[in-house]
């Protein structure tokens, strides 16, 4: 048994679908935010990151990448857990067991009411030979804990799981509807390459109101519209604090401004068709009406995004974070020779607004951006190379990996900082997907 962190600050963030995404979207914001942390563990479900001081649990409404956000109780080595689950080793059980009914932490997270407590245990693993056994581990930590809290004179019980669940886990939707985050009643068993992690869910992603801000609001856009979860993404990535300006040149119906403002930003919209100009500015005014936002300037504009500093100025604002067009609309999976001519004809209109950016941009701030990223006909994917002239105006790509150290030998890290630091956001089911770009202005 090993526990080498500091409780208090080190936490579990449980990724989203896209798990490269929503590590990068920590990462930048908690670099903008001059947090100092060290991050101990990255696998493909969770993240194990001690932080200098405690982060507010409120850090998750900020976030759009984080499923939920645990606080360390102990850790234990994995291979303890690989012997007592996967070859049945008794004794290694016994560890397991006594570890977490003797853990100084595990006394403190539980807020019981005095009739029968009810609590829930959600098990996330990434090594093959552990995932079928996450119904047994389920179990078998269910118990560890009801017996635990028995002795302590609590009746309890554990929430259980459809059979058609693969994992044993709680959606965000179950741990909001029973109010286990008010109850300090969720425990999270995440299962890394060298240590296992028990912590207690102290924040969880609303679904709720990332759907109401797309189809509550009062004009939506369905086809061409970005998710506001990706947009608030994207904002993170551009290292967007409270307080700085942000510009959207292809704002469409003001996802993104959206998604900024709620993050404390000064927002500018600006789009060529006046429709969308006149959408965006009803959303926004929705958006400080529905959260009694006091503070955040917005406006929006009708323009041509390659013009930008004939509207604002040079070196007038400090990030751009955008969706531009994608192409049109698509019936059937292309070839790979339409997909290419998709993207010969958007690169002129995409390099056009890359100059302009440029100019409209102070130092050092960031460039984010997405462009089209096509399934051909034979599964293969064709996208367009900015990076090249992205460099040659005098922008530097970011790789959030690259500036980030993990503790220890960590192998997927190595993967990820060879990475080109581009991120893909394609569905299965899609012809067209998103690459997601971060550059620098030097």
């Amino acid at each position: 048994m090993t526990e080498t962190f500091d409780r208090n600050t080190t936490y579990v963030f449980i990724a989203g679908k896209n798990w490269k995404l929503s590590l990068a979207e920590i990462i930048f914001h908690l670099k903008a935010r001059s947090h100092t942390f060290r991050i101990i563990e990255t696998s493909k479900s969770f993240f194990v990151i001690e932080t200098e001081n405690s982060l507010d649990p409120t850090i998750i409404d900020e976030l759009g990448g984080t499923i939920k956000i645990g606080r360390l109780t102990l850790s234990i080595l994995t291979n303890i857990v690989t012997d007592a689950f996967v070859h049945k080793n008794k004794h290694a059980r016994t560890e397991v067991q006594a570890a977490i009914s003797q853990s100084r932490g595990m006394g403190e997270i539980f807020k019981m009411s005095p009739n029968k407590f009810v609590f829930g245990v959600s098990v996330y693993l990434d090594d093959a030979r552990s995932v079928r056994f996450s119904r047994e581990i389920h179990r078998f930590l269910g118990s560890t804990l009801k017996e635990a809290l028995a002795a302590k004179g609590t009746r309890s019980s554990f929430m259980g799981f459809p059979r058609h669940r693969k994992l044993a886990q709680l959606s965000h939707v179950e741990v909001l509807k029973k109010g286990l985050v008010e109850k300090s009643a969720e425990i999270l068993f995440c299962v890394g390459g060298q240590q296992a992690f028990v912590a207690h869910t102290v924040a969880v992603h609303n679904p709720f109101e990332f759907q109401k801000r797309d189809v509550g609001r009062p004009v939506q856009r369905k086809i061409f519209s970005i998710p506001p979860r990706l947009a608030k993404i994207m904002v993170n990535l551009a290292s967007c604090l409270p307080g700085m300006v942000l510009l959207d040149p292809f704002c469409g119906v003001g996802t993104i401004l959206q998604e900024a403002m709620l993050n404390g930003a000064h927002v500018i919209g600006m789009d060529i068709d006046q429709w969308c100009v006149k959408a965006s500015e009803k959303n926004l005014q929705w958006i400080k009406s529905e959260y009694k936002l006091k503070r955040g300037v917005s406006k929006v504009l009708v323009g041509d995004s390659r013009r930008l500093p004939s509207y604002l100025g040079k070196e007038s604002v400090d990030c751009i974070v955008t969706e531009p067009d994608l192409g049109p609309p698509l019936r059937h999976v292309p070839t790979e020779g339409h997909a290419n001519f998709l993207v010969r004809s958007l690169m002129p209109m995409y390099a056009g607004f890359m100059e302009s950016a440029y100019e409209t941009m102070k130092r050092n701030s960031s460039l984010v951006f997405v462009t089209p990223y096509f399934r051909t006909r034979g599964e293969l994917f064709v996208s367009l190379n900015v990076d090249q002239k992205a460099a040659s105006l005098g922008f530097e790509k970011i790789n959030a990996f690259k500036e980030t150290l993990p503790v220890g030998n960590d192998v997927l890290w190595r993967e990820l900082q060879e990475s080109s630091g581009s991120f893909f956001d394609i569905a299965e089911r899609h012809m067209v997907g998103r690459e997601i770009h971060v550059f620098r202005k030097i």
